[in-house]
């Protein structure tokens, strides 16, 4: 049970780090938007960080099928292959010419895959929440008497 725990939390990390990289590009799409940094270097931020964004998400999907949470799996998989969708037909980078015609489009793509993210991360806290009370509980259940006795371990230093 204690593997769920570390694994629960490895899906934490994994969405923590999905909503950190999703949030990057929003800001770069907004500071290009009030003018705070030119297109080239928007561009730039957003496509270094595309990539691993979409390998992290695909990384995250697997490791659902792998562990049999199925329906973690099924509620995680539109959103890659889209994003699988998106890099077959090469139009996951964001052209530096045509940014600015495609702005309002990327921004909100970007805002509906935050929120998908931020779903996802209430999901995985009670999970992990969930299988950390539960882990908790069994570990005191099946327990033997000399972990639960406090004073024998005081008394051995």
């Amino acid at each position: 049970m204690v593997w769920l725990v570390i694994l629960w939390i490895l899906f934490f990390i994994i969405n923590m780090v999905l909503i950190g990289l999703n949030l990057y590009q929003i800001v770069c799409l907004s500071d290009l938007e009030a003018d705070y940094m030119n297109p080239f270097e928007s561009s730039s931020r957003i496509n270094a960080v595309i990539v691993p964004e979409f390998i992290l998400q695909g990384v995250f999907c697997v490791l659902f099928l792998v562990t049999g949470h199925w329906l973690m799996f099924l509620v995680t998989l539109p959103i890659t292959c889209y994003n699988m969708m998106l890099f077959m037909k090469r139009q996951h980078l964001i052209d530096v010419t045509e940014v600015f015609r495609f702005l309002s489009a990327e921004k909100k793509y970007r805002i509906v895959k935050l929120a998908f993210y931020l779903l996802l991360f209430i999901i995985v806290i009670v999970r992990t929440l969930m299988a950390g009370t539960f882990s908790t509980m069994l570990s005191v259940i099946h327990s033997n008497n000399e972990e639960l006795d406090l004073r024998s371990s005081f008394l051995e230093f």
